[in-house]
């Protein structure tokens, strides 16, 4: 086990107040509406420590939300064109659980990405689903591994599309119903 330096802790301990600050403003406003100088002010920090971890507003958004993006990830489901009928069943659990993920997050996913939220943490967010999606595509189905991305690109768009959408009109219905309807679209695509 290595022992953190005196710097390390420190480091550690202003990236999580600058964090914890960004996701309490959140609370209160649009991401837009949310300033260096908020953010600081809430953190007990100086500005130049802000700018020693973080370029911008947006940059501390995608990092503070690794967490929850990583909880989103770990739910992307497994889709692939060879799946048999018991795949098929955990894959469309697992999309049931990226929207119960995404409803239980509502409220930060809106400031995030919504109409008031960031476009670099709309990309992060598609960046991270695609490269999840192309590994489930590629395990689903070997002779995928070494094709180009434009696959998961386009599952990845998809999905994201629709969770935009889904927030955009406050999450009507539940999860597994919001799965079942977009599934055969999913994994319809990637056959």
């Amino acid at each position: 086990m290595s022992v953190q330096q005196p710097s390390d802790r420190r480091v550690h301990r202003s990236r999580t107040a600058l964090e914890t600050a960004l996701r309490e403003l959140i609370k209160a406003r649009d991401l837009t509406q949310i300033t260096i100088l908020d953010i600081t002010r809430r953190a007990d920090v100086n500005r130049s420590t802000f700018y020693e971890h973080y370029g911008s507003v947006d940059d501390l958004a995608a990092s503070a939300c690794e967490a929850m993006f990583d909880e989103l990830m770990a739910a992307a489901p497994v889709i692939g064109s060879r799946l048999d009928p018991a795949d098929e069943r955990l894959a469309a659990t697992a999309l049931a659980a990226v929207f119960s993920h995404v409803a239980e997050h509502a409220h930060l996913y809106r400031a995030l990405v919504g109409d008031g939220g960031s476009a670099r943490v709309i990309n992060h967010m598609h960046q991270r689903l695609t490269a999840s999606i192309h590994v489930n595509l590629a395990r689903a189905d070997a002779e995928r591994s070494h094709a180009d991305d434009s696959m998961a690109v386009f599952l990845a768009g998809a999905l994201l599309g629709v969770i935009l959408d889904w927030l955009r009109h406050g999450c009507p219905g539940t999860a597994a119903q919001r799965s079942a309807a977009i599934w055969p679209l999913l994994h319809g695509a990637a056959r």
